[in-house]
């Protein structure tokens, strides 16, 4: 039986490297193009609108790959044994025809092949776009943390109940239901933002490793607290435009933020903020060392 580096030596780096991707593009081409086309046409289940982030996240993490690809070339070719398991069982995830099982064959395989190829070197240099691909892999975890989330839709709807009582527009608030004027508003664990905060943190971890800012655990975890809060804060005002919305019967309005482009639009704003807030975190923590020197020196 040939191995990995017997197989190399017959052929050029060149056309190996187009052989493995050629194997991939043929195995998951499709299965990516259902997930795009389902993110964008927005005829894909519930629990896969949740991970519609990898509309920007697959490509991200390929032109990283394509960034990395010199370092990639002059690592030395060592095999790791757990690279060959995790081919082995990605294999097995991808034949399954078990749909979440295929889903998550792609990370494991792309992980599998890394560790084959170039060893723990290897992983280590292309570990954050595997990370980027494993968080944008539709599987069933919303599905499995969305009877956890029942105090943050709670929380969401009294608050926004309470915002348009202070509006002067009647809302009674019964747990996760909002009545106004005789319509009713049900806060449900997609509509508490539990995509929006998938997605801010998503973004927020692309910002954390583009502005290097990832390496610095007191930054990082500063910018992650701050972007949860804002995303909340913009969901709870995305319900309370939603119940005036329906209960001022513009239906059109109603439906256009909720299922429409304008929930797209919105999200888009609100992660938006996230760019001068890393700005702002980024610089506030590197003065700070300076002010306390200065501090110091008087």
């Amino acid at each position: 039986m040939l191995t990995q580096h017997q197989v190399r030596r017959s052929i050029s780096p060149q056309i190996f490297n187009f052989i493995i991707l050629g194997i991939l593009v043929l195995l998951y081409a499709p299965l990516v193009h259902y997930w795009y086309d389902g993110w964008i046409s927005k005829n894909i289940s519930t629990e896969h609108e949740y991970f519609s982030h990898g509309i920007i996240g697959f490509p991200f993490a390929a032109y990283l790959v394509w960034m990395n690809r010199k370092q990639w070339v002059r690592l030395p070719d060592k095999t790791h044994v757990l690279g060959a398991i995790l081919l082995a069982l990605g294999a097995v995830f991808y034949v399954s025809g078990v749909g979440e099982w295929v889903n998550l064959s792609l990370p494991v395989i792309l992980t599998g092949l890394c560790l084959w190829l170039k060893g723990i070197e290897g992983f280590k240099l292309q570990s954050f776009p595997l990370l980027l691909v494993l968080l944008a892999t539709p599987n069933s975890v919303p599905y499995l943390i969305a009877p956890f989330t029942l105090p943050l839709q709670s929380f969401i709807a009294g608050t926004a109940g309470f915002i348009l009582n202070q509006f002067g527009l009647p809302v009674v608030v019964d747990g996760i239901n909002i009545y106004a004027r005789g319509r009713i508003v049900e806060v449900a664990p997609y509509c508490a933002g539990l995509k929006m905060l998938f997605t801010t943190i998503y973004v927020g971890l692309i910002l954390l490793f583009w502005t290097d800012t990832l390496s610095s655990k007191r930054k990082s975890s500063w910018f992650l607290f701050v972007a949860v809060i804002i995303s909340v804060t913009a969901n709870i005002i995305r319900n309370t435009l939603l119940t005036f919305f329906h209960a001022t019967e513009q239906d059109g309005a109603f439906h256009w933020l909720h299922d429409s482009w304008g929930g797209d639009l919105y999200s888009a704003c609100m992660l938006l903020v996230l760019i001068p807030v890393i700005n702002w975190i980024d610089s506030y923590f590197s003065e700070s060392p300076v002010r306390e020197l200065e501090g110091n020196e008087r």
